[in-house]
């Protein structure tokens, strides 16, 4: 996978005569990729700033050892705890909840702790079992649970950014778990090698056109991609090309396949 912010004029030019036929993925398809994505995006917007609010109390590491957030109907809640040790309670002492903006957070203390039986406890476990199945790491990374319907609940490892302007990418997987967040259902590799977007210096007058990089696994861009694009800052869409055919993801998401 190889990425710049650049003009990539030329390379949608030398695409976009590419004959799709039956193999042109359905607006449905893409628009579910654009959704994960979105709602990855999120996800990790308000467990950084839940995260800021919650370290403000000094709470102590043993009680804090995992996050869970979870999207409601008035906004984000995301829940700081720990599994007990028979791994059937996932026993929450911080619980932070968006407030007035995407930023701001107002935490409230459970002594005791507050016992989870539901969501929380299915994704601290298939956090778990996909750090067992990641393997050793680097450099810092997230992972984020989101609902899978009836399949189950999707689970990401991706690289967390540590640098101011500096948005890292690829060496990302998506598990489906099952409900309970006990097993492995099906393991996707995103993007192989880790790889930083740093918006780019150009001539004066002139704009980047966007970024530009090539996934190597799947048939179409990767929920990370929407990730990538949503979260970097100044916003520019990004080229992907998946197995020779190239793709458009637009600053709000939303993906479009070369005419």
């Amino acid at each position: 996978m190889k990425c710049s912010v650049v003009c990539v004029v030329g390379v949608w030019v030398a695409l976009s005569s590419t004959a799709w036929g039956s193999n042109k993925p359905s607006k449905e398809e893409l628009d579910a990729v654009t959704a994960r994505g979105a709602l990855l995006a999120e996800y990790d917007q308000a467990a950084w700033h839940a995260t800021d609010a919650v370290r403000a109390l000094n709470p102590p590491d043993a009680k804090v050892g995992r996050y869970v957030a979870r999207k409601t109907e008035t906004g984000w809640v995301v829940d700081f705890g720990r599994l007990d040790a028979d791994r059937e309670k996932f026993l929450v002492a911080y619980e932070a909840v968006q407030a007035d903006d995407p930023t701001n957070f107002v935490v409230s203390t459970f002594e005791p702790e507050r016992q989870d039986t539901g969501f929380d406890l299915a994704a601290a476990r298939s956090i778990d079992v996909a750090i067992a199945d990641f393997g050793s790491f680097d450099r810092p990374y997230n992972f984020a649970v989101i609902p899978a319907g009836s399949a189950g609940i999707y689970t990401y490892a991706y690289p967390a950014q540590v640098k101011v302007g500096v948005y890292p990418y690829g060496g990302d997987v998506r598990y489906l778990m099952s409900a309970d967040g006990k097993t492995v259902v099906e393991k996707h590799q995103m993007h192989k090698a880790v790889l930083e977007s740093i918006p780019a210096s150009v001539p004066s007058g002139t704009k980047a056109a966007g970024g530009f990089h090539s996934d190597i696994f799947g048939d179409i861009p990767e929920d990370t991609d929407v990730f990538l694009v949503l979260a970097r800052q100044p916003k520019v869409p990004e080229y992907v090309v998946a197995r020779g055919k190239m793709f458009v993801v637009a600053v709000d998401g939303s993906i479009k396949t070369a005419k």
